[in-house]
């Protein structure tokens, strides 16, 4: 069989399965399995999968019609122009949390804590983008943390960031003159209405604090008020209807210059302020 009539088969496969993208994610699939570049495929497509490739390909392609997600089938995910593993116990990084850490990158930190952090991509990226600053990374799972620790040995960063679990800021000491946080904010009652590769196969936790997807907010603005040295910025991932709610929480917690961005799909996606008090 040739990579050409395996990725036919699979793509029908996907696409009879209802699975998003079907094209795409064969590719995908098709390019790991065969150990390329997916954008090197086109140049591959007369050549013959071996025995053991297409089997592996076979069962890749069985584990996405049933909905499992593409980067844990890979083991990892690109971010911001950088693989990170992922694994079921981590919130697979999104191309919109990268419209964050450009935000942060146009104007300097030197220390920065990430609530949350998951995969770490957002800590990570912006240790490997500017290389004179420290970071804490804080999640309430260990298992995160273990992701972290090693998507930080495999970016060079595990010496300048700190790995910590912690309930937010319960464990956390010192100032900052930069927070940021991708925390979960889906309200328990929309869980339903989520991709089964979101909903089945991502952690609860890193999804929705419960019936109140805001509640993670007022507690985020409150200890940005302690940990924040003064003119610190705090930037936070939300959702897109969440704008409104969210300024106002700052702005109620004493927060200054308090400012929402839209993503590149023109949606509201990050709110960001200042504290300017000492």
């Amino acid at each position: 069989m040739t990579l050409q009539e395996a990725l036919t088969a699979a793509i029908a496969r996907l696409r009879a399965a209802d699975v998003p993208d079907p094209a795409v994610d064969a590719r995908r699939l098709l390019a790991h399995v065969v150990g390329a570049d997916a954008g090197r495929l086109i140049l591959m497509m007369h050549d013959a999968l071996d025995t053991v490739q297409a089997d592996a390909f076979d069962t890749l392609i069985t584990r996405r019609t049933a909905r499992e997600p593409v980067s844990h089938l890979t083991g990892g995910r690109d971010f911001y122009g950088r693989r990170f593993t992922v694994t079921r116990d981590v919130l697979d990084p999104r191309p919109e949390t990268e419209t964050l850490v450009s935000l942060v990158l146009e104007q300097p930190f030197a220390r920065v804590l990430d609530l949350g952090t998951g995969t770490g991509c957002i800590a990570l990226t912006l240790l490997a983008e500017r290389p004179e600053a420290r970071g804490v990374a804080v999640d309430l799972s260990e298992r995160a943390l273990d992701v972290a620790r090693e998507n930080a040995v495999r970016l060079g960063v595990e010496a300048r960031c700190d790995f910590q679990q912690s309930d937010w800021f319960d464990a956390v000491e010192g100032a900052f003159d930069l927070i940021v946080s991708n925390p979960p904010y889906i309200d328990a009652a929309e869980m339903l209405d989520l991709s089964p590769e979101v909903r089945l196969h991502e952690p609860e936790l890193a999804l929705t604090p419960g019936a109140d997807g805001t509640a993670p907010y007022t507690i985020i603005a409150a200890g940005a008020m302690t940990h924040l040295a003064p003119m610190g910025r705090v930037l936070v991932e939300i959702g897109y209807r969440q704008g409104p709610s969210v300024s106002a929480t700052f702005e109620g917690a004493g927060l200054s210059k308090v400012t929402v961005h839209q993503d590149l799909n023109g949606h509201d996606r990050v709110v960001s302020a200042i504290k300017e008090q000492v």
